[in-house]
């Protein structure tokens, strides 16, 4: 069987993140067919337009098939190039702030690069928050836990860390995360100061095939990795986590986007800035 492939271009007067992050989420409901994605950032003028434009046809010819054009652009000049060249075109920011303007009874700014208009605030939080959360990764220390905005905890390799740093680099979220060793699950008790902190803590936890096949990855044939070892760890700490009354998910087949999400929900956390990205 062959799988049709379509090439998508990402098209921003910006650095094209925004674009890029609402298009995927868009494309991922659509199964069976292969996306050459391709972000052209910072297109401010008419001679990057045509340059685009060229690589756009080139696509075409490639593929047999109209482009897909996702566009974040200010310039009606420049949109209007890119909507006549006859690819499947998609203004990710005329379709909704058409409406919002309408309803609003207002005209929405036009210029370019209106995301960073707050950089500086949002960047030096921002930055606070990846430091705060550098600095309280893997258990590393007790000191500074009345200043997270929640506390991660699971077995080692169950997803701690990338969602922690997730959650600061993109929200802006302070984040300290411990690891329940076997020690805590002996005794069945959770690690350090951290019943201090109950309100905080939030639980990771993963499929012990799963979570054996990471292991195999750091430390192969080891008993930390073994799979009968990792079933143990997994059962004792929800065991630990039901009975110490923590909201805790399965990480397994959940990108570290949906997890990030759940627990602001779950949580009732507010994000300190606006999500990461420019248009």
């Amino acid at each position: 069987m062959v799988i049709p492939k379509r090439s998508v271009f990402f098209i921003s007067d910006g650095t094209g993140i925004t674009a890029e992050t609402l298009g995927l989420s868009l494309l991922a409901h659509f199964d069976g067919v292969a996306f050459r994605q391709v972000r052209l950032p910072f297109i401010d003028s008419r001679e990057k337009a045509q340059e685009a434009l060229a690589r756009i046809d080139m696509a075409e010819a490639e593929d047999g098939q109209r482009a897909i054009l996702m566009l974040t652009l200010v310039s009606t000049e420049i949109r209007a190039m890119f909507e006549g060249c006859g690819a499947l075109t998609l203004d990710l920011f005329g379709t909704f702030t058409s409406q919002i303007a309408a309803e609003l009874s207002l005209q929405p700014a036009a210029f370019i690069g209106m995301s960073r208009r707050t950089a500086n605030n949002e960047y030096r939080e921002r930055i606070e928050a990846i430091n705060y959360t550098l600095a309280h990764d893997d258990g590393i220390t007790d000191s500074g836990l009345q200043d997270a905005d929640v506390i991660l905890v699971g077995v080692s390799r169950s997803g701690k860390t990338p969602t922690s740093l997730y959650l600061a680099m993109h929200f802006g979220i302070r984040v300290a995360n411990y690891p329940i060793i076997p020690e805590d699950l002996e005794r069945m008790e959770l690690p350090g100061r951290l019943r201090e902190y109950r309100n905080k803590l939030f639980g990771l936890s993963i499929e012990p095939e799963r979570l054996s096949l990471i292991r195999n990855e750091r430390l192969p044939n080891s008993q930390y990795a073994a799979l009968d070892n990792c079933r143990k760890e997994i059962q004792l700490a929800r065991q630990l986590m039901r009975s110490e009354d923590i909201h805790w998910l399965d990480s397994t087949s959940r990108s570290v986007e949906e997890i990030a999400a759940m627990i602001l929900q779950q949580m009732n956390l507010k994000a300190a800035l606006m999500p990461y990205g420019s248009a």
